[in-house]
């Protein structure tokens, strides 16, 4: 499977947008979180292992380039990879085309798919949420403040917050849980060179 190091490298070819590749790596870190958390309840459909929810993490937005039409998005970025002999498996070709499934036309189909699905756009409403505060520091955001935000439709007005709320339907995760769950990841890897 192709490893992070070659995904960072492909992002990296591909993305000139600083801010979307860190969007991408704490989708990376969020998926992670997800997976430790749906596999210690026992969840059955969990669509692949640890390491593949993260690389769909991590590669999900790698082809979001002008060059690349809507409709491919989530779905060309698996095709460079094979490109350079790096294998992706299945499962996580599926769950990035599905995270722009009204795009795509490839729906959700088990937690994987959805796990990236949701968490997708509730990742930049935890950025947004940081940046309001004083010291725009990830650190000092509370899941209280990001919930708060979430209420606030005219705060970063274009997240998807009926996305993220299928948390609820599809992972089986109160609202309040995913955030706290998204966020504490995140601020695991603030730190990183760039974050």
């Amino acid at each position: 499977m192709i490893t992070r190091e070659q995904a960072l490298g492909l992002i990296q070819e591909h993305v000139q947008n600083k801010n979307i590749i860190k969007h991408m790596v704490a989708l990376e870190a969020v998926m992670g979180a997800l997976y430790d958390l749906l596999s210690e309840r026992g969840n059955a459909d969990l669509g692949g292992a640890k390491s593949e929810w993260m690389i769909a993490g991590l590669l999900h937005d790698g082809d979001y380039c002008d060059s690349v039409a809507h409709d491919k998005q989530g779905i060309q970025i698996t095709q460079w990879a094979k490109d350079k002999g790096y294998e992706v498996p299945d499962s996580v070709s599926h769950a990035m085309a599905a995270h722009n499934w009204s795009n795509t036309g490839v729906a959700p189909e088990n937690l994987m798919d959805w796990a990236i699905f949701c968490a997708d756009s509730l990742t930049g409403l935890i950025v947004a949420s940081a940046l309001v505060l004083p010291d725009k520091k990830l650190a000092n955001l509370t899941k209280e403040s990001v919930l708060k935000r979430f209420k606030s439709p005219s705060f970063a007005a274009g997240t998807r917050r009926e996305d993220i709320r299928l948390c609820e339907e599809k992972l089986g995760l109160s609202l309040e849980e995913f955030a706290w769950i998204a966020l504490k990841a995140m601020q695991e890897i603030a730190t990183e060179p760039g974050l």
